[in-house]
């Protein structure tokens, strides 16, 4: 595959403002107004762009990232998995701010790096809290043993950590314990990252393939079958940036004919098992031929309930 002649770059998504009331949203979902002021602890800010990517330009791409950038230490041999179970309201009050575009709005997951049939109470996993303000995005986490991260957010019990990590342990106690939330969705798929170097430090590009889901079963290590919620034949690119994304990249997907997306893999999950009504901003997980894929499950498209608040979605998102 050849990319195009160069042109303009594209830009970054500007993002949206705060938009109504989600449907469905109800008093019993307003617990936790308190908790939604944005910390001042945070690990590191970042801008973000993604993109998605056809599997016929991947080599055009990889082949310009490599020369660019350097592979992540723990990138070789093929990348390595990342499996993610995130936590919600009953409601789904995270899910309804990623789709209205809130200014402000986060999320909480544990999550694992590598090969998950070898996870036991003693593997090392981390909770982590990616919440974003405006168009910045900040995560901040704790490593600690599985066993100590399901009694954390499951169990919803303080566990042994080091002192300067109090304020952040605290935090996600209050959230389980104050929004009542429980696992919802969780997502796995391979991911070949690649870092910056020289003018590019501090940029970090990742290439995430065969993204899978489930929505129920929420052990990391259990073998329970997942179902593809982006076609295996699309790839998800993201770009990370601490101040700006460098002109060559943002050139390259131009001639790559790759438009930015506000895709989420989160809200893919919750989308694709019938938890809520597809999004305008869902990637269909049918492939191009129209077929399902091969690791689909027999669960349904939609629910009665995601049903019936579609056509609000569909009004709000098209305003």
């Amino acid at each position: 595959m050849r990319l195009l002649p160069r042109s303009a770059p594209t830009g970054p998504d500007k993002g949206g403002g705060p938009a109504a009331q989600a449907p469905g949203r109800t008093a019993d979902d307003q617990i936790g107004h308190a908790l939604r002021a944005a910390s001042p602890l945070h690990a590191f800010n970042r801008y973000e762009i993604k993109y998605l990517v056809p599997t016929e330009r991947l080599a055009a791409i990889r082949e310009e990232l490599r020369a660019r950038l350097d592979l992540d230490s723990y990138a070789i041999d093929g990348g390595y998995g990342v499996w993610s179970v995130y936590y919600d309201t009953r409601l789904l009050r995270f899910y309804w701010e990623k789709i209205e575009g809130l200014r402000f709005r986060r999320k909480l997951r544990v999550r694992h790096y590598g090969d998950r049939t070898t996870i036991d109470d003693d593997t090392t996993v981390y909770v982590e809290i990616k919440q974003r303000v405006n168009r910045v995005t900040q995560k901040r986490r704790v490593a600690m043993a599985y066993g100590d991260a399901r009694l954390l957010c499951d169990g919803r019990q303080m566990v042994r950590h080091k002192p300067g990590q109090s304020g952040f342990i605290q935090e996600v106690l209050g959230l389980v314990q104050g929004m009542d939330l429980r696992p919802v969705a969780m997502t796995g798929y391979q991911r070949e990252a690649y870092v910056g170097r020289d003018a590019d430090l501090g940029l970090r590009v990742t290439l995430d393939h065969r993204v899978r889901g489930r929505d129920r079963e929420f052990d990391l290590g259990s073998d329970a079958q997942n179902r593809l919620i982006i076609p295996a034949s699309l790839s998800v690119l993201e770009v990370k940036a601490n101040d700006r994304v460098p002109y060559w990249l943002t050139d390259l997907a131009a001639r790559a004919e790759l438009n930015v997306v506000r895709v989420s893999k989160y809200c893919q999950s919750v989308e694709a098992f019938g938890r809520a009504p597809r999004s305008l901003f869902h990637v269909p997980d049918d492939d191009v031929e129209g077929h399902v894929p091969a690791d689909n499950t027999d669960n349904p498209i939609f629910s009665e309930d995601a049903a019936a608040q579609a056509p609000a979605l569909i009004m709000k998102a098209t305003r």
